[in-house]
């Protein structure tokens, strides 16, 4: 089990500053945020960073959210294939994609053929993320297609993001559990609880300061020889310097190793 760091941990300091805090506080890698960065879309700028701070990319997160829309252009079947292809060519195993959102209609439908073409064309496994339901005025809004939870589609592997988990109300101990083994890849946060009027964030805390079984969930995947990377993906916009943004993934690295290593001892 690899513990590895998010790049968007650092967030909104820079690419390099990743690679360097990652290395320094003893994470075993990073994932890539594919971003409007050009460094995060160039094999040869990871490839230097990771050979001048001596740690691998585990995986590439393609560029699926809203601020990166016009990142390799509009289509999301091009970003999701240039993504494989950046992972292959850096030496990751996965990449990280969330399912379509309801008004990619065309890329929504054929979605599930989509990743499997393109696993088959890159050789990188690629991990479809729990996401969350979505509430207007408090009302229900469909935003994903064919959904916001991976569990019930066609796909051979999965990201377990616990801080998604919480806000969608389910519980991550039972949806890694349902998932078997084709839980691929985790997100290393916590999150409080279900979205409703007082809480409409995605929280990312660090573990072990919210309401998911992350401890369990780890200690259960040790004991049974789990070989996926656990990445920490926790906000630390909140810390005043960086002293503070470091004590945050201290703890969540601290965490993770702590829950594994009981667990294989």
């Amino acid at each position: 089990m690899r513990m590895g760091m998010g790049t968007t941990c650092v967030y909104p300091l820079g690419l390099e500053e990743a690679f360097r805090t990652a290395a320094e506080l003893g994470f075993d890698g990073v994932e890539v945020m594919v971003t409007r960065d050009e460094a995060t879309q160039s094999a040869s700028s990871l490839a230097r960073l990771s050979d001048r701070y001596g740690i691998p990319v585990l995986s590439i997160h393609a560029p699926v959210l809203l601020l990166t829309h016009f990142v390799w252009g509009r289509d999301p079947r091009v970003k999701l294939e240039r993504s494989a292809e950046l992972a292959a060519a850096v030496g990751a195993d996965t990449v990280v994609v969330h399912p379509p959102f309801r008004w990619q209609s065309d890329y929504a439908d054929g979605f599930l053929g989509i990743v499997r073409e393109t696993v088959a064309a890159s050789g990188v496994r690629i991990a479809v993320e729990n996401m969350f339901p979505w509430k207007v005025a408090g009302r229900s809004m469909a935003a994903y297609s064919p959904g916001w939870n991976p569990l019930p589609m066609d796909c051979d592997d999965v990201t377990l993001d616990f801080s998604h988990a919480a806000l969608s109300g389910l519980d991550g101990l039972e949806f890694a559990s349902a998932l078997g083994d084709r839980l691929r890849h985790i997100h290393l946060c916590d999150g409080s609880g279900a979205l409703d009027e007082a809480r409409v964030f995605d929280e990312h805390l660090v573990p072990g300061r919210g309401s998911q079984p992350v401890a369990a969930v780890l200690s259960r995947l040790a004991a049974t020889g789990w070989s996926g990377s656990v990445v920490a993906e926790v906000n630390t916009r909140k810390a005043r310097t960086d002293a503070e943004r470091r004590a945050m993934l201290v703890e969540t690295l601290a965490f993770a190793r702590q829950h594994a290593s009981a667990a294989a001892s």
